[in-house]
């Protein structure tokens, strides 16, 4: 799972002149616990974090991160719920990640149903006035 992670996220940030991302147990510890609840929404912790519920493997819940990318504006380089999640994949100043996956069967508002990747990372990126020099 681990190197699933770490080979999908960096394949991409490679791709953005970003530098490769190490592991982080704490992260991945928090995204666990984050992800056993099932609860599509974020968490409100102090790391950036990537959610993805459904998808069948973390490389396709990675790549449709990274397909974003499509809808980004480099000429106006700015958070966008649309992007959020590519530009915390490719932040050049995050420099740790860790994940969490669950199988959820939850079928409440707000619920997460079938895989659900949690991602914790560190620094979180999408800060506002950084994303010129960041993505």
């Amino acid at each position: 799972f681990q190197s699933a992670v770490l080979n999908s996220t960096n394949y991409y940030r490679a791709q953005y002149q970003a530098n490769a991302l190490t592991w982080d147990s704490k992260l991945a510890e928090y995204a666990q616990n984050y992800s056993h609840q099932c609860v599509f929404l974020h968490s409100g912790g102090p790391y950036g974090e990537n959610l993805a519920e459904g998808f069948s493997s973390v490389a396709t819940s990675v790549d449709a991160w990274a397909n974003e990318e499509n809808e980004y504006d480099y000429a106006d380089p700015k958070f966008s719920e649309a992007t959020g999640h590519f530009t915390q994949l490719v932040w050049k100043n995050t420099t740790t990640v860790g994940c969490g996956i669950t199988l959820c069967t939850n079928h409440n508002e707000n619920g997460a149903n079938g895989l659900y990747l949690v991602c914790e990372y560190s620094p979180a990126g999408n800060v506002a006035g950084e994303f010129r020099q960041e993505v």
